[in-house]
């Protein structure tokens, strides 16, 4: 089994190869707006870090999201490529399960909890879990604010989102973004919730064609 995993949900590009046993390499380069440019170098870095061939790939994982459009595009194309062209099993996953797993895994919660990521626009990207790290419902998008009031008081909150609105949530350090390696760990063993590599947008991206914009306000 030889496992490459990608996240680009996050301002970081993630990526990291798994051979079923022990994450053999992982990277994650900064930039919220050069996914496209980042993406291909990583894979091959990670390759040659561990001196493997693409070729040699089993399985192909992805988060999907929820995300900006553009970042979510980017891997998942590149997921989806990858493996039909090598003939690799394709998997997707919940960007916010590979932070709660990691959360779970680092001890940083023993109750439920909400993991929050950075959806631009004042918002952020959010699911509950238990203290197991199951997720309890579908990922949403809410303003921070809006979700202080659905939550109990003291859930705590974690992600990217939390650290950005600790002034409105219930904020405990832990992870800020999926990691590749979480995520590839994640399948290897078996533990993953799959759900297809349909991207969450759980909204309308930022930019429109103009045509399209002509029609709305028709």
């Amino acid at each position: 089994m030889l496992i490459l995993a990608l996240d680009t949900a996050a301002p970081a590009t993630s990526v990291a190869l798994h051979d079923g046993s022990a994450v053999l390499a992982a990277v994650s380069h900064a930039g919220a707006m050069s996914h496209g440019e980042l993406l291909g170098p990583a894979i091959v870095q990670v390759l040659a870090t561990a001196g493997a061939d693409r070729r040699d790939l089993t399985d192909v994982t992805v988060g999907v999201g929820p995300g900006p459009f553009t970042g979510l595009r980017v891997g998942i194309v590149t997921a989806r490529t990858l493996a039909v062209s090598l003939r690799a099993r394709l998997h997707g996953v919940c960007s916010l399960d590979v932070v709660a797993a990691q959360a779970v895994s680092d001890g940083v919660v023993d109750e439920a909890f909400v993991v929050a990521t950075d959806a631009r626009r004042k918002e952020v990207y959010w699911a509950e879990y238990t203290p197991s790290g199951e997720r309890v419902g579908d990922a949403d998008v809410a303003r921070p604010a809006d979700l202080a009031q659905r939550l109990p008081g003291t859930m705590p909150v974690l992600g990217r989102g939390a650290d950005l609105y600790a002034d409105v949530l219930n904020r405990v350090a832990g992870p800020a973004d999926p990691d590749a390696a979480v995520l590839a760990s994640m399948v290897a063993a078996g533990s993953a919730l799959e759900i297809g590599t349909e991207p969450l947008y759980l909204r309308r991206p930022d930019a429109t064609p103009a045509a399209q914009r002509k029609r709305a306000s028709a």
